[in-house]
């Protein structure tokens, strides 16, 4: 699945998720992120599979996703 960086950012900031917002947006990943493919840097700032999913599901980034 692919989801864009800077929406995920902007929701971890709105959901006041500040900290693991500024190493995802500091860090290393392509503006458009593979959760696949970047797992393993995903997990490195807390968005493990599970995390990612949940916020996925609350239709945050829904219009932005890719499968």
């Amino acid at each position: 699945m692919k989801v864009d960086k800077q929406e995920l950012v902007k929701v971890l900031r709105a959901e006041g998720d500040n900290d693991r917002a500024d190493q995802l947006a500091g860090g290393d990943l392509p503006d458009e992120i593979d959760t696949d493919q970047h797992a393993d840097a995903l997990a490195a700032v807390g968005l493990d599979h599970s995390t990612l999913q949940a916020k996925l599901a609350g239709g945050a980034i829904g219009g932005n996703l890719q499968i």
